[in-house]
């Protein structure tokens, strides 16, 4: 009979990716508790900044899928972290900038810092 085991695999690669989903989570978590802002909330903020851009922009910014991009979008405008805007030009084409809410925190990320789990802080020494 088939017997199901819950001992993990140590395949060091795997081992090392899930430590640093783990402590990806885990920063996730203190910026939701801190802030009140999720990860790709705060790396939305951080890729508006000042300015007022389309949403093309935060997703090249930010890295994610434009689809993706919407959904966080839509996330920090229902916390009224952003508002948008229609195109002057192009009536289809919707522009973002941060709302005074949004510019608080992240000027008290600034201010503050993050907390970056242990495990992370290597890829933080060389910037």
């Amino acid at each position: 009979s088939y017997k199901i085991s819950y001992k993990m695999e140590k395949i060091p690669c795997i081992c090392a990716m899930r430590d640093i989903v783990c402590a990806m989570n885990e920063l996730e978590n203190n910026l939701i508790i801190t802030y009140g802002v999720s990860l790709n909330e705060a790396m939305v903020l951080c890729a508006i900044g000042s300015e007022t851009v389309p949403s093309s922009a935060i997703s090249e910014r930010t890295g994610l899928t434009p689809s993706h991009t919407s959904k966080v979008v839509r996330a920090a405008e229902n916390k009224k972290l952003v508002t948008r805007r229609l195109g002057r030009e192009d009536k289809r084409q919707m522009f973002f900038t941060l709302t005074a809410t949004a510019r608080n925190c992240l000027q008290r990320m600034r201010e503050n810092g993050v907390t970056v789990p242990e495990v992370l802080r290597p890829v933080f020494t060389d910037r």
